[in-house]
């Protein structure tokens, strides 16, 4: 089996090291991440220059680019067959609820579905390094039941581990949040006005089946992920509005 490894951490990050060790012995490991850390680069390709990789080691590539950078240079340049999976991680903080659409370790993972390839993204929902034990061994158990078993087509599996011995894993869905967003301004020291977007202090909303919520209460949450983003429910209500708008007008 050819697993493929990525994060939006860095390839020295200490996440993928572990991941990549609890991996090996599933299969040919090969890691193909960014050079530094690119957290909320999402699924973005770097398009306006040149991308660049360099074999740090046997197994471990890095590359001036993003996590999509990555899978697409493994997939189409590096290996001569795409990868049985990709894995995305072990991400230093967790990427629950909206904010997969800002993470780079989801992005990597979303990348991989895009060429057929069954994809996880795992994150440890921690600030600070610590313990990535318990969440490795976790997605060395999940990646051996998605190579004998698969996923369904166009899914990745969103995976969020808490922080100390986790209390079992369930399965999820994407969590939901009031955005409230939080710009800091100052001056740098030639008096230029500059901007540092932080997190925000967003309210999430209560749900007792979200991976929000699972995680609080200590589980490891296992969110299935579909790339089609299409509101299938609101088609019927907006087809008389859009027939409205295609009218001539005078």
């Amino acid at each position: 089996m050819l697993i493929l490894i990525t994060n939006d951490d860095g390839v020295h990050a200490p996440g993928i090291r572990a991941l990549a060790s609890a991996l090996t012995p599933l299969g040919d490991v090969q890691v193909v991440a960014p050079d530094r850390e690119v957290s909320a680069c999402s699924q973005s390709l770097t398009l306006t220059r040149p991308v660049r990789l360099s074999t740090l080691e046997p197994g471990i590539h890095a590359v001036d680019g993003t996590p999509a950078d990555c899978v697409n240079l493994a997939c189409v340049k590096l290996f001569k067959q795409h990868p049985d999976i990709v894995v995305s991680g072990i991400n230093r903080g967790g990427n629950l609820g909206d904010d997969v659409f800002y993470s780079g370790t989801v992005g990597g993972a979303r990348e991989g579905v895009f060429f057929g390839i069954p994809s996880i993204a795992v994150s440890l929902a921690a600030k600070a390094e610590h313990d990535y034990s318990h969440a490795a061994a976790f997605a060395r158990v999940l990646v051996a039941e998605v190579l004998q078993k698969g996923l369904p087509r166009h899914t990745l599996l969103n995976v969020n581990v808490p922080v100390g011995t986790p209390r079992g894993a369930v399965l999820t869905v994407q969590g939901r949040r009031e955005h409230a967003g939080e710009v800091i301004e100052g001056l740098d020291p030639r008096s230029r006005t500059y901007y540092w977007i932080e997190e925000g202090r967003d309210k999430w909303l209560s749900d007792d089946l979200s991976d929000v919520h699972a995680v609080r209460e200590g589980f490891i949450s296992v969110t299935p992920l579909q790339t089609d983003t299409t509101h299938h429910g609101a088609l019927a209500g907006l087809r008389p509005f859009v027939a409205g708008l295609s009218k001539p007008r005078p």
